[in-house]
This record gives structure tokens, C-alpha cells and sequence, in this order.
């Protein structure tokens, strides 16, 4: 399974205005994050040694300023992802409608119609959280964790070894996580389709099954394939959490590794203060 489906470039055009923007919107993130930390680490050191206030005013209002630009371009990607999300599924509906109708009629009717709407109306609509909530993250991780690597290299080798040992865990989290819930998304689709297929049969035979008084049974079928919608949706909800939580541990990893390194080396002598 690929991080970014290729054919979405191949299909959607918008969608490398979406990923330029992004990668731009991203490095100047990095950059703010690289800022603030070094401005913090300043700011700490310096009234750790006694500096005074007037002495640490203008790496405050530096601070102030890179959290200001760091919450515009945070909005910014939001924006973007946003916006792209609603191009991009504007632009996929209308392959769609135009490959029915080149298609025809004859091609539709030895097709589900349910499946097509459901494709073109609830499945698109799933790249809100494609693009809102996944896209940016994979784009700022991408080109933020190379350039912040090379900057702790810089600043102590010896934080960098660890990172870069600790840091593949993250991946391979993502890998095995991914595979699990792709299975239970799968099933859930097929769910989903088998949920509208059954309404729409039923509304379009409802006259007669109210003739015959068989309404009251349809009604039981449609409850019992909702429950095991419902159902398969907290499976993918429960995964979801387990994910998260998953791989907030290995990132917690790292970062306490590097923070034990530190602490015992700043105790021990080996490691100063100064940025």
C-alpha cells in the first residue's frame, strides 16, 4: 500500500497544485519549529545565567512572532487541504458522470446503481478526511523529518545517533497498523454498499411488498444490516485509537531516549548549556 495513490495525480490534475502548496507550506513549518526551539533554548539558557528581562526581550518577541507565523501557515494548510479536498472531488465526480454517460445506458443497467452513487456520493466524500487530516501530515513528516535530523546532527551527534535508531519504528508501525485496517475498511465498504443496495431495493419494491405485508420483514433486514454497519464502524473506530496510541508510543520512545541522553550527560558534565 502506497502512501499517495498515484492515480489520484493521474486522474485529478488539482491535485499537484494541492501537493506544491503543501510541500511549500510545510518547509516554512519546519522552519518556524526549528526557530522556536532555538529561541526557547536561548530564552531558558540565558535566564538560567542570570540574564535580565530587558536582555531577553528581543528573543521573546522573536519567540512571539515565530508562533504567530507558525499558527498562520498551520491555518493556511488547513485552508489548502480544504480547498483541495473540494477541487479534487469536484473534479473526480465529473470523470465519473462522464464516463457514464460515454459509456451509456446499456453499460449502467448491467451495473449496481447503488454502487455507482454510492462511489460518486459517500466514498468521495471520504477524501475530506484524505485531505484535511492525512495529506498535510504526510507532507510535513516527509520534508520536516530529514531537516530536522540534520539540524540535531548538527546541534549533538550524539541525540542524532538515537534518533535516527528509534526513528524507524515509526514506519514500521505504520506498515503493520495500515495492513490491519485496511482489511477491516475494506469490509466496511462492502457493508456500506450492501446497506444502500437493500434500502434501494426496498423502496423501489415498496408498493408491493405492502401488498403482499411483507414491509415489516424488509424493515427487520434493513435493522439487522445497519447493526453490522454499526458494528464494523466501531471495529475501525476501536483500531483507530489503538493506532494512535500505538504510534505516540514509539514516538515517545525516541524522544525519552534522547532526554535520558541528555540528562545524564548534562549531570555528568559532558554536555554544557549553550545553543
Amino acid at each position: 500500500m502506497k502512501p499517495v495513490d498515484p492515480r489520484l495525480l493521474r486522474y485529478a490534475a488539482s491535485a499537484r497544485r494541492f501537493f506544491g502548496l503543501g510541500a511549500l507550506l510545510a518547509l516554512a513549518q519546519t522552519a518556524c519549529i526549528i526557530a522556536f526551539a532555538w529561541l526557547v533554548s536561548s530564552v531558558v539558557v540565558s535566564a538560567i545565567a542570570g540574564a535580565s528581562l530587558a536582555a531577553l526581550t528581543p528573543s521573546l518577541v522573536a519567540l512571539v512572532g515565530v508562533v504567530v507565523v507558525r499558527s498562520a501557515l498551520v491555518w493556511l494548510m488547513e485552508l489548502n487541504a480544504a480547498r483541495g479536498a473540494a477541487v479534487v472531488k469536484s473534479e473526480l465526480r465529473q470523470r465519473v458522470l462522464r464516463a457514464i454517460v460515454t459509456l451509456g445506458p446499456g453499460w449502467l443497467a448491467g451495473r449496481n446503481s447503488v454502487s455507482v452513487a454510492t462511489l460518486t456520493t459517500t466514498g468521495l466524500d471520504a477524501l475530506d478526511t484524505y485531505f484535511a487530516k492525512y495529506l498535510p501530515q504526510l507532507i510535513l513528516t516527509a520534508l520536516a523529518t530529514p531537516v530536522l535530523v540534520v539540524v540535531l546532527f548538527a546541534s549533538d551527534v550524539t541525540s542524532g545517533i538515537i534518533v535516527l535508531l528509534t526513528l524507524p519504528l515509526v514506519p514500521v508501525f505504520m506498515v503493520l497498523i495500515g495492513m490491519a485496517t485496511s482489511a477491516l475498511q475494506s469490509a466496511q465498504w462492502e457493508k456500506l454498499g450492501a446497506l444502500s443496495t437493500g434500502f434501494l431495493d426496498v423502496v423501489e419494491g415498496l408498493s408491493t411488498l405492502k401488498v403482499f405485508g411483507r414491509e415489516k420483514r424488509q424493515a427487520e433486514r434493513i435493522r439487522y444490516v445497519t447493526e453490522e454497519y454499526r458494528m464494523s464502524t466501531l471495529k475501525v473506530l476501536r483500531l483507530s485509537f489503538l493506532s494512535g496510541f500505538a504510534l505516540e508510543m514509539a514516538a515517545s520512545l525516541s524522544v525519552a531516549l534522547v532526554a535520558v541522553s541528555i540528562g545524564l550527560r548534562l549531570v555528568g558534565g559532558d554536555l554544557g548549556l549553550g545553543v
